[in-house]
């Protein structure tokens, strides 16, 4: 699920988000020490298509928040807010780059306990000064703005968020614009990859995840069974849908999937009722299945991947899916994956938001209980793993990911502007649990050819 791009490294970034909260806005201290006579030191430049996200409402999010900048903002009632890390506190200078529609427009904005009301007048993109604010806490903290009054249609557009003072000097990180915003807005993906018994052939992996309670967020894909050639998890889709998605790699590398020879195809062996089977792109190509499924956060769910060498260098992959709520292991589907002959490989889990209008709320898995079974027919746990990121951590766009061992289970968590940072290729060791699967693997489901 991890596309390959191109990033451009910069050694700070900020995120800043505009935010309307309504209540705080009013019950915060006016800013009234700043004088318009004054000048600002505004040397840091935060774009704001990158950087914002409408907290309240996802919808308007994604119709506010543009490459460019914000725009198209209508309603009072949005609450749009832009994040920035600092390494240390002091004062604030904020500005603007913006312009009203037709007319003078009034807008307040908040930086911790302090807001200030601005009524911008000019219908071109200006810089203008908003005042001096106190940063207290380093690391993430967020600007909030909120649209109170307009003449035209739209209260404003911003291009970008203007930043300076004593709390910038020692570094600030932000989503520049040679960077990707659609990553960067994202947020960081987040990877165990775990330590495998040596000399084994393995045909089965086994692993389990719990997503804790509020941690389901729309867009998070909680991948429990990562293997060389594809992935095995589940993910939340929409308000009203989930998924358990399994997908194998065709060997031929595109992502245009009609661009495949038909000798490097992934074929469909076989599917469990209810699954959807095809094809997917845009991120490498290859086949795809899922099964829309109701998983519950809190509930502990059961992964099982099968991978064999099979006829004409080839290998089978075959997945199934255990819910506590229907208590019996489901086929999802099996694929032929050609020109491969391997048994399974390079073991791995992760954590990602596949939604860029979510990018600003953490979510959290726990990674449990996870084992192979050899070609001799015996069992073997894995309990050691090490964190890996993706660029956009890697890079410092984002800085908030983190994971580590809880109990006995391994845990990742991501997005949100937290500040806890786990250090990447920090390697995890859990305690084992010593109770081997209780599968009877001769008679789980049998692929039914489609």
């Amino acid at each position: 699920m991890i596309k390959k791009i191109k990033y451009y490294k910069r050694s700070v970034y900020i995120f800043l988000i505009a935010s309307i909260c309504v209540s705080a806005c009013n019950s915060g201290k006016k800013n009234t020490d700043f004088d318009n006579d004054n000048k600002l030191e505004l040397s840091i430049a935060i774009p704001s298509g990158g950087n914002s996200w409408v907290i309240n409402n996802t919808q308007q999010d994604a119709v506010l928040v543009q490459d460019s900048g914000i725009h198209d903002w209508t309603s009072f009632d949005d609450v749009i807010r832009t994040y920035f890390h600092t390494k240390s506190t002091g004062e604030l200078h904020l500005g603007l780059t913006i312009k009203s529609e037709e007319g003078p427009a009034t807008i307040r904005v908040t930086v911790g306990d302090i807001t200030k009301d601005v009524t911008i007048t000019n219908t071109e993109y200006q810089n203008i000064d908003i005042g001096i604010f106190n940063i207290t806490t380093a690391g993430y903290n967020f600007i909030e703005i909120q649209g109170l009054k307009k003449t035209g249609r739209y209260i404003g557009d911003i291009n970008e968020v203007l930043i300076g003072g004593t709390a910038t000097t020692k570094g600030v990180s932000f989503v520049p614009n040679d960077f990707s915003f659609y990553f960067g807005r994202r947020g960081p993906s987040v990877h165990l990859n775990y330590t495998l018994p040596e000399g084994k052939d393995i045909i089965y992996f086994y692993n389990e995840i719990t997503v804790p309670q509020e941690e389901d967020v729309i867009g998070s894909f909680f991948m429990a069974n990562g293997f060389g050639e594809g992935y095995f998890g589940m993910q939340v889709n929409s308000d009203t849908e989930r998924r358990i998605l399994f997908s194998v790699w065709s060997p031929f590398v595109t992502d245009d999937p009609s661009t495949i020879p038909d000798d490097q195809k992934i074929i469909l062996l076989g599917k469990g009722e209810g699954v959807t089977a095809g094809n997917f792109g845009g991120e490498g190509s290859g086949g795809q299945s899922y099964k829309v499924f109701d998983w519950k956060a809190g509930n502990t769910y059961k992964f099982l991947l099968k991978g064999e060498p099979s006829t004409n260098d080839s290998t089978d992959y075959t997945a199934f899916f255990y819910a506590p709520e229907e208590n019996e292991w489901k086929l999802i589907a099996s694929f032929k994956r050609p020109h491969t002959t391997t048994y399974l490989k390079r073991f791995h889990s992760f954590l990602e938001n596949f939604n860029p209008h979510t990018g600003n709320i953490s979510r959290k898995g726990t990674y449990a209980n996870q084992w192979v079974y050899d070609t001799t027919g015996k069992w073997h746990e894995i309990t050691n793993a090490k964190f890996t990121a993706d660029n956009t951590a890697r890079d410092n766009a984002r800085l908030d990911y983190k994971g580590g061992v809880e109990g006995n289970a391994f845990f990742m968590k991501n997005c949100g502007f937290f500040n806890e940072n786990t250090t990447i290729n920090s390697e995890f060791s859990r305690n084992p649990n010593g109770i081997i699967p209780t599968i009877d693997l001769s008679v789980l489901p049998k692929v039914k050819s489609k």
